[in-house]
């Protein structure tokens, strides 16, 4: 399969061909239809992230179609269209990561390919509304801006919400959500063209 590899510190991200992952119970393979670069991917190619190897496939979002399933426990999801969850082994506590937290791309290969190995507990059907790339753009940048607004700060309707770098992946999404439950939303950004009309 065809995969976005980066071998090396300050080397360019290279396409080529690598093999396709082998699948374990309880794995799945999802053919990817988009992908979506986040700001960690950037990080990740500047040497700047920790626990760096390579060489890597990068890519923490995705959408696309589950290609095989690992074992019949997984059929259901054959042929199906998902979304991948790439925030792994969270844990039990809903305001903090346990130490085994791990985002795909780094360590495990990414989304930055043909195919992407994902456990199937990582997978969300495809809401039908959402094109491809926006299914691909929301999980990463979601969840963080999901789990400070509703689970750390508990925001509510009415409550007046400051979002700090609005214009980027994570605060976009923060202001819609804030917005979308009823907060009185203010922002900063480090760049006066980028706006909301909330």
């Amino acid at each position: 399969m065809k995969a976005i590899v980066l071998e090396g510190a300050d080397r360019p991200l290279i396409l080529k061909e690598v093999e396709k992952p082998v699948l374990k119970p309880g794995e799945v393979l999802v053919k990817i239809k988009a992908a979506a670069l986040n700001r960690r991917d950037y990080w990740i190619t500047a040497g700047k992230y920790a626990g760096i190897k390579y060489p890597s496939i990068l890519g923490s979002d995705g959408s696309g179609i589950v290609a095989e399933v690992g074992s019949s426990a997984d059929k259901e999801w054959a042929g199906r269209e998902v979304i991948i969850n790439p925030g792994h082994n969270w844990g039990c506590h809903p305001e903090f990561q346990s130490t085994d937290f791990k985002i795909l791309g780094l360590p495990e290969d990414g989304t930055f390919a043909e195919y992407v190995k994902v456990r199937s507990e990582y997978l969300h059907s495809k809401p039908k509304h959402l094109t491809w790339e926006q299914a691909a753009a929301l999980p990463l940048a979601g969840l963080t801006a999901f789990r400070a607004l509703f689970t750390k700060a508990k925001a509510g309707k009415g409550d007046k919400v400051l979002i700090t770098g609005a214009g980027s992946g994570t605060g976009s999404i923060a202001v819609q959500l804030a917005h979308a439950a009823g907060c009185k939303v203010f922002v900063t950004s480090g760049m006066g063209e980028k706006n909301f009309d909330c």
